[in-house]
């Protein structure tokens, strides 16, 4: 059976996620999969304490550049793909980005959600920047790069 017409839906917000609503997004009756990948704050990072974050993007190109993310999963996995990044300042435990891909099965449902999330942060230009009690560092890919503010 086909799917429905694809969902791509893509945002940036500077509110707080509703996961629900990402994940409900993508949902029709022939998807019998939804995976999801939820991207939360952690306590620490590079062995330093991390108090939080704050995350900046070039915004037209980061909304432009997700989307395409999307619409290629859309197409290479027949899925429904959401995905939604915050901006702004986040707390540790807050989700900083949300993804959820529906397929009628779970293998493709699970490999486009990983596919999604990897691509996301190589193509997005979304920066992150950690806020440590010894400074604050910019990270790019793997480097942490510390901040002179």
């Amino acid at each position: 059976m086909a799917i429905s017409a694809p969902v791509v839906l893509c945002h940036l917000t500077r509110e707080p996620i509703d996961e629900v609503a990402v994940r409900e997004a993508v949902a029709a009756p022939e998807c019998g999969a939804v995976a999801i990948f939820a991207g939360v704050v952690r306590n620490h990072s590079r062995g330093r304490e991390v108090r939080y974050l704050e995350y900046e993007a070039y915004e037209p190109m980061a909304l432009k550049q997700m989307q395409r993310i999307a619409e290629e999963a859309a197409q290479r996995w027949g899925a429904r793909v959401a995905m939604v990044h915050r901006l702004g300042r986040m707390d540790v435990g807050e989700t900083s980005v949300f993804i959820a891909v529906a397929t009628p099965h779970r293998e493709q449902a699970f490999e486009a959600c990983r596919w999604c999330i990897d691509t996301l942060k190589e193509r997005v230009p979304i920066w992150k920047k950690e806020v440590c009690p010894d400074g604050t560092y910019w990270i790019e890919g793997d480097e942490a790069v510390r901040s002179v503010e």
